[in-house]
This record gives structure tokens, sequence and C-alpha cells, in this order.
């Protein structure tokens, strides 16, 4: 698997529980606010959530490129030259 796919995973559990602790208190989120709201928790998860899904998305297309190039550099697959 790739690095980036198992960290993308990773960042979107933490993005959850941003989510669901900030929801809950938001203060245990927030320390260094006073009264801490609701809605820059929910942006705080809304952007880990991204980061999450752009290196998901860059993971799968390195996984992909890879596999291509494996299948282009086979060993013995090579046609003989003729000439």
């Amino acid at each position: 698997m790739n690095t980036l796919i198992y960290y993308s995973f990773n960042v979107f559990i933490l993005s959850l529980i941003v989510l669901g602790v900030g929801m809950y208190k938001p203060k245990w989120i927030l320390l260094w606010m006073d009264k801490p709201g609701r809605i820059p928790i929910a942006f705080i998860a809304a952007i880990l959530f991204m980061i999450a899904a752009v290196m998901f998305g860059e993971g799968n297309k390195q996984l992909a490129q890879e596999k291509a190039q494996q299948t282009v550099q086979k060993p013995g697959s090579e046609v003989p030259d003729l000439h």
C-alpha cells in the first residue's frame, strides 16, 4: 500500500475525531479561546477532510503510475530485434 494512502486514512480518522470531540466540547479542541464555537471546529474538520481526500487521490495516482511502469518493464516481454 502506498504511504500517502495510509496517511490519508489517518488524517481522515483525525478529522472525524476533531469533529466529534469539537461538537461535544469545543473548548477541548480550541484551548486558546475563551468561548469557542462550533463553526471553527466544523471548518477545521472540513480542512482536515479535504487534506485527506487530496492525499488519497495523489496516493492512488502514484499507485496507478507504479503499476503502469511495472507492466511496461516486465522482464522477458521484450520483442527481439530482427535486423
